[in-house]
């Protein structure tokens, strides 16, 4: 009973928040958030930690309040997604023209290309503005409890445009799908902060130890795609993007190489969430 509320409350969340005036839907995520901020439960707690660990000695409080209203605005963003057309999609995102060439031509010149993100800012909207420019995209979907709740995620990342593999539980590994939609030319983008796997390569990060999943080194280093670390931060208006490339070495063995590239991925990261820690969603435990 309680998986199906949950289910039942994403969905009318879906349906609800997409029907009322931008306005009043952002003043109600903005309360929830500010409100999350008072009661000081578990994730905000956390999200206190994780920042901490970021910005050091001095944190102002006032970071973890807008980093509650930074994640209420992907939320609010998340649901409101899938009724944009393309031409919204198009406008709600920012990038420079050199880095938009960039992602063009690993998109349309047969060989693929490797996105990579921390959880910053609106992830989704990015997925949208790759589709809407015509490119085909692809990703790995984390299986949430409840089932329902899982397949609602997929079909809503499936309604924007992307192709959604499974972490678990597919009829192939999701790494081998990954590797055959590049030489397919797709983008493909990933989510590469946080290790699901608690196999991941152990990397320093913001001064602490962490892991982060091996697959994006792995598939860079595989298939010659080019890999980049995508930096978002939310504008007034847009979520804004800033590509970091990231070139594996060749020589040596695959494990120090894997372990080396996903190294320069984290220093890639912090580069960015430094630069605005409030956009970084990370409201569970990561560092060792």
């Amino acid at each position: 009973m309680k998986d199906r509320l949950t289910e039942i409350g994403f969905a009318a969340g879906w349906r609800l928040i997409r029907t009322l005036p931008l306005p009043v839907a952002r003043s109600l995520f903005m309360a929830a958030a500010d409100r999350a901020y008072r009661k000081n439960g578990p994730g905000t707690q956390r999200l206190r930690q994780n920042l901490a660990q970021v910005v050091g000695e001095g944190m102002p409080d006032e970071l973890v309040r807008d980093g509650l209203r930074s994640y209420a605005r992907y939320w609010l963003e998340a649901f409101r997604l899938p009724s944009q057309n393309k031409q919204q999609l198009l406008a709600g995102f920012g990038i420079s023209a050199e880095h938009y060439d960039w992602i063009k031509t690993g998109a349309t010149d047969g060989g693929g290309i490797l996105l990579v993100l921390p959880h910053l800012a609106n992830w989704d909207a990015a997925a949208g503005w790759v589709v809407s420019n015509g490119w085909r995209m692809v990703t790995v979907a984390e299986r949430l409890k409840p089932e329902g709740v899982y397949r609602q995620f997929v079909a809503y990342r499936e309604k924007i445009g992307m192709e959604v593999i499974p972490l678990t539980g597919g009829e192939q590994a999701p790494i081998d799908v990954l590797a055959d939609r590049l030489k397919q030319g797709f983008i493909v983008c990933l989510l590469g902060d946080r290790d699901l796997s608690r196999n991941g390569v152990e990397v320093e990060f913001f001064g602490g130890r962490t892991r982060m999943p091996a697959g994006p080194a792995i598939l860079a280093i595989r298939t010659g795609a080019p890999l980049y670390a995508v930096d978002l931060s939310f504008t007034p208006d847009q979520t804004y993007a800033v590509l970091r490339p990231i070139t594996p070495p060749t020589e040596g063995p695959l494990d120090q190489r894997v372990k080396a590239t996903t190294q320069m991925l984290a220093d890639a990261y912090a580069a960015g969430i430094a630069e605005h820690p409030q956009d970084w969603h990370m409201l569970q435990k990561l560092w060792l």
